[in-house]
């Protein structure tokens, strides 16, 4: 249900169910969140792309024909887990929308660093509605990327935007055409793969962490390679 790619420490995810919407069961959440952990653990680590199968849906998200419920499935900690585990990666994460993002699914692109979709993408988040809430950090990240309001107009008023739209407001950073995906990511993670991978960790502990004991760790690892503040900053 998922394909996981890596070439010198460029990981590609693809959610692999394109007659399902890439819908996402419990088993392809976990299965997501394994592929993050083990990207972590990869110390050439430099890129992680997720992606989608077809050229219409990126994800639907929340799949629960295997009969679990519902409610418990939106509370479920493999959530946290596939969102937080992406979250964590001491890289360069995108999210590269083949097409439309719906509900859950937002928990795995907001979790990235950026995200790129298709023109013909759509975004909706229609939790109000079916009585559910979003899933866990998924609030302030949103809010985050395009302000309170703008994330209220997509969680409680129930909008639903185009391309055009998420681009304007900040959701997405680049439209692109599906048939050019592959070429933009290359574009877009060029340095990163000609890059040590503690310099892309350190830049990306940068945005977080300004503090003294953090530059000075940020320094010495990408500076001089020192293996503690390696660990550190990649959090090994």
């Amino acid at each position: 249900m998922i394909d996981v790619s890596n070439a010198n420490g460029q990981w590609r995810v693809t959610l692999n169910r394109p007659d399902k919407a890439n819908a996402l069961s419990p088993e392809m959440l976990r299965a997501v969140a394994d592929a993050a952990a083990a990207a972590h653990a990869d110390r050439e680590l430099r890129s992680f792309v997720i992606t989608g199968a077809g050229d219409r849906v990126f994800c639907a998200g929340a799949d629960v024909s295997g009969g679990e419920d519902m409610f418990e499935f939106t509370r479920d900690q493999v959530w946290i887990d596939a969102s937080q585990n992406i979250a964590d990666l001491p890289c360069l994460t995108i999210a590269a929308l083949n097409g439309t993002l719906a509900g859950g699914g937002f928990a795995l692109a907001l979790a990235c660093d950026m995200r790129i979709a298709t023109p013909q993408a759509k975004f909706f988040y229609p939790v109000l509605k079916r009585g559910f809430l979003p899933q866990p950090n998924d609030v302030k990240r949103m809010a985050a990327l395009c302000g309170t309001a703008q994330a209220k107009m997509i969680l409680m008023a129930g909008q639903k935007l185009v391309a055009d739209d998420a681009l304007r407001i900040g959701l997405i950073d680049r439209i692109v055409e599906l048939a050019n995906f592959n070429d933009t990511l290359a574009s877009m993670t060029t340095d990163a793969a000609a890059a040590k991978p503690q310099s892309i960790a350190a830049i990306k502990r940068l945005f977080d962490d300004l503090s003294e004991e953090a530059l000075n760790e940020c320094y010495e690892a990408a500076y001089f390679d020192d293996p503690a503040a390696i660990a550190k900053i990649t959090r090994r």
